[in-house]
């Protein structure tokens, strides 16, 4: 069945109201959501590429009943078939990165963790695929690993699909962001683990990213620090304490994570910081390469940052990085 997602923002999915989508992530960031009529436009106008050639694995989804209250065009519900879209560069570099937009795995918000990062990146050559994942609550039998199930093949398929876009299968990179963040940090240490069978060629490719950008993320799961709703969609209500710490990421740094970069505000209101702190911890005492900027102002959910504020500049600090861990990757390469 072709991807629903394709056919246009409007029949691809039920949108979130905005009452709904403040339950999940809180006022302020809903108030960094607000998308132009051009945003969306540039959404739909990106060629898609369904993650999955049928169904995807495990089943079980069932759509929810439509919020009551105005849409939000920039949030994506109901996702049957999870798909990638693309944002090519005008003077492409043979780079990638993948962009997991985050959304308390209740909705995917395509607007400022997609097509503004897209828009800063492809800017500077690099292919940019945002993914547009499976949400946890919408009935998926296997909840906890329908997320990493779609990352691992979004990184497979990109890697599958390489020569059509002139792009170096090593040289791709994942940044996400809130719960997309959660999801990028899973994949960072949980991209071997088996969590689907393989269904075609693009399951030979590996599923490690070359490196991981972490945006305000989502790390653990235990209450108290945790973002509750995200830990409800991912795990359910009363999860196991084996369950948590399956899908705190942080608690499986290994000497194979790949390089990370971190940022966060110090006064997010809804992904408390040290959830970053927890991460940046686990990458030191693993002895993995990361850097990491946190903020004293900028809230959740600010993608690229607002106009004059300090978080503006995390963009530029996380493309100089990108290139000094490709400088480094070379030189270890030419040693080898």
């Amino acid at each position: 069945m072709a991807s629903r997602l394709s056919a246009g923002l409007d029949r691809r999915a039920l949108l979130l109201a905005s009452a709904g989508a403040a339950a999940a992530l809180g006022a302020s960031r809903l108030a960094a959501q607000g998308a132009p009529p051009e945003t969306i436009a540039r959404w739909n106008a990106a060629a898609a590429i369904p993650l999955w050639p049928h169904e995807p694995p495990g089943g079980g989804f069932a759509p929810l009943p439509p919020r009551a209250g105005p849409p939000i065009p920039n949030f994506i519900t109901n996702v049957a078939m999870p798909e990638l879209r693309v944002f090519r560069p005008a003077v492409p570099n043979g780079r990638s990165v993948l962009s997991i937009p985050g959304g308390a795995y209740t909705f995917v918000s395509i607007a400022n963790e997609g097509v503004d990062v897209a828009d800063v990146m492809t800017a500077r050559g690099y292919t940019v695929f945002v993914l547009v994942y499976r949400l946890p609550g919408e009935g998926w039998h296997a909840r906890e690993d329908v997320p990493l199930q779609d990352a691992q093949r979004a990184v497979r398929l990109i890697r599958a699909h390489s020569a059509h876009y002139a792009l170096d299968p090593e040289k791709l990179h994942v940044i996400g962001f809130s719960a997309g963040g959660h999801l990028a940090a899973t994949l960072a240490t949980g991209f071997a683990e088996t969590v689907y069978p393989a269904i075609d060629a693009a399951d030979g490719f590996s599923a490690r990213p070359q490196t991981v950008g972490l945006g305000y993320p989502v790390i653990s799961l235990a209450p108290g620090i945790t973002h509750a709703e995200s830990a409800l969609r991912l795990i359910g209500e009363n999860p196991s304490a084996q369950l948590v710490a399956r899908r705190s990421p942080a608690l499986h740094v290994s000497a194979e994570t790949p390089p990370c970069f971190l940022m966060h505000a110090l006064d997010d209101p809804a992904v408390p910081v040290e959830n970053s702190f927890i991460m940046l911890r686990a990458l030191r005492e693993a002895k993995r390469p990361c850097e990491a900027h946190f903020y004293e102002e900028g809230g959740h959910g600010f993608g690229l940052g607002a106009p004059g504020m300090p978080v503006r500049g995390w963009i530029e600090a996380y493309a100089a990085w990108l290139e000094r861990q490709e400088t480094r990757a070379g030189q270890a390469q030419r040693e080898t």
